[in-house]
């Protein structure tokens, strides 16, 4: 158990603000006061307002684009808490920028992950509470404690309650991989949800771009489900879900990721798509036009301050799970 009794503080940088004032909501709690900005040259400029002596500080900041931005302000704020002398300090980062760089893909790659890992824990966190990593093993590059939330429940209770057992035969449904390394994370949301599982294979020329050559299972005439824990420029899903259609036959697609990072042409491609309807939970705040209503965002506000709440206790949150 821990000793900081009732003196829990929560700050956040300039990523998603209105996903920390949800959290802080949940928790009955005041927003810390705190000033983050940016000086003319560009260079980020925090400044605790408020003291932090012994508190069980949380820090909460997306390392969405602009990434570098973000990134170094999450740093400069874990700096700023731990010369103030906070009792401990934990990187609240719902969504983990360059989780994509987790290993050398050909050489004289760096390992970026890693390195930001390392960047993190020099500053002087504490501790990472994250959800869904690109990559489960960047939880061992983390030399601290780290917390891995998992964003596959709140779209199961979504997909239950949208299509409940009893009013629909679930063998006319399939969860689909939109590529062979997803299908570990596809095969666990499958068997939640009680559907069959498809891949769809496919080979990647360069960065951003791919090519689908094949679906693997049996999805003609069914509801798919595509699901992937983030969607980028969202080239590879939308080719998935024209494959699905195409090659496969499926009768409609849906598609349901962790974070939406959307980059370029991605609102375009997937209002052009034939994904009839697009899920993301809300760890990157939205930028883009979603008037047409394709394009949804789940809260899981609520499901980070349960953890916050269960790490300054000193609980488990596996039942969040």
């Amino acid at each position: 158990m821990i000793a900081y009794g009732n003196n829990i503080k929560i700050f956040c940088g300039n990523s998603n603000p209105a996903f920390a004032e949800t959290i802080c909501k949940e928790l009955g709690l005041p927003m810390g006061q705190s000033l983050v900005q940016t000086f003319a040259d560009g260079e980020a400029s925090v400044t605790l307002e408020e003291t932090v002596r012994g508190a069980d500080v949380f820090l909460i900041q997306s390392t969405c684009k602009p990434v570098n931005d973000h990134l170094m302000e999450l740093l400069i704020m874990i700096d700023a808490c731990r010369r103030a002398s906070a009792g401990r300090i934990t990187a609240v980062i719902p969504y983990f920028g360059y989780a994509r760089q987790d290993r050398k893909a050909k050489s004289r790659d760096p390992i970026s992950a890693k390195l930001v890992a390392n960047m993190i824990t020099v500053a002087g966190a504490d501790r990472v509470l994250t959800m869904d990593l690109h990559a489960n093993q960047i939880q061992g590059f983390f030399d601290i404690p780290l917390d891995h939330l998992l964003g596959a429940p709140t779209f199961v209770n979504y997909y239950l309650e949208k299509f409940p057992e009893g009013s629909f035969n679930h063998d006319e449904f399939v969860v689909v991989s939109p590529d062979v390394g997803s299908v570990g994370r596809a095969r666990n949301f499958a068997t939640k949800v009680h559907m069959g599982l498809a891949i769809v294979d496919k080979r990647r020329q360069k960065a951003n771009e791919c090519e689908v050559m094949n679906v693997i299972g049996d999805v003609k005439g069914k509801i798919c489900i595509l699901y992937d824990d983030m969607v980028d420029t969202a080239g590879s899903l939308c080719n998935a879900a024209k494959a699905l259609v195409e090659v496969g036959g499926a009768k409609e697609v849906y598609a349901c990721a962790t974070h939406g990072v959307l980059s370029g042409p991605a609102y375009d491609r997937l209002e052009a798509s034939p994904i009839k309807e697009m899920l993301f939970l809300n760890t990157i705040p939205q930028t883009g036009n979603t008037a047409s209503g394709k394009i949804k965002f789940l809260d899981v506000a609520p499901i980070f301050a349960r953890a916050i709440s269960h790490i300054h206790g000193g609980t488990s949150i596996a039942d969040l799970f």
